[in-house]
């Protein structure tokens, strides 16, 4: 199964992830984490990556393909993944299409969590003081919820047009949340 799970940040994307990972014994696979490691293990597209945000800037698209694409290449993801902050616009969408042509794979389903903003920024809130995240100031947080608004969140009309996308609500029982998002996948796959 080859999955992508969109939404904006704190709606339970990587909570969701990590169970349907286990569920379906598939790699989660966050953009997040794959930078990080290219970075602390001094690969090459590492090194690429760090010359723009040694500078502040964002990891051009161009490259971000090519991180995700050598991330998918490996052993663990030969029978299916669970992408999580990518694909996060138009280019990278193309980029994910093409990649899953040239393997011979198609993309199952996009699975999309949603939540109002004022829970957002609640969640938010609260995960910047249990985990101590500097990133997480109100100003930073609405920042990031208008880029995914700008840049992201257009990108569901065209996974809605493919057929390939299954929307939820992301607030509640996070294992109800969970559960219904397999059910759907499941039913989605017979």
């Amino acid at each position: 199964m080859r999955l992508v799970i969109m939404g904006p940040q704190g709606v339970g994307k990587g909570t969701q992830a990590e169970l349907l990972s286990k569920h379906y014994g598939i790699p989660h696979i966050s953009t997040g984490d794959i930078f990080r490691q290219n970075l602390k293990n001094d690969t090459e597209l590492g090194r690429e990556a760090k010359r723009y945000t040694d500078k502040g800037e964002l990891v051009p698209d161009e490259l971000t393909d090519r991180i995700v694409a050598d991330r998918l290449a490996q052993a663990d993801a030969k029978d299916g993944w669970i992408l999580d902050g990518y694909p996060r616009n138009a280019e990278q969408v193309e980029a994910l299409d093409g990649l899953l042509e040239r393997e011979g794979e198609t993309l199952n389903s996009v699975v999309a969590l949603d939540a109002d903003c004022e829970v957002l920024m609640d969640r938010m809130s609260r995960r910047a003081q249990s985990e101590g995240r500097d990133d997480d100031t109100p100003e930073a947080i609405e920042v990031r919820l208008k880029t995914y608004e700008e840049q992201t969140a257009p990108l569901l009309g065209t996974y809605r047009d493919r057929g390939e996308l299954l929307s939820f609500d992301g607030t509640g029982d996070i294992d109800e949340i969970s559960q219904g998002i397999i059910e759907k996948l499941d039913a989605a796959r017979q």
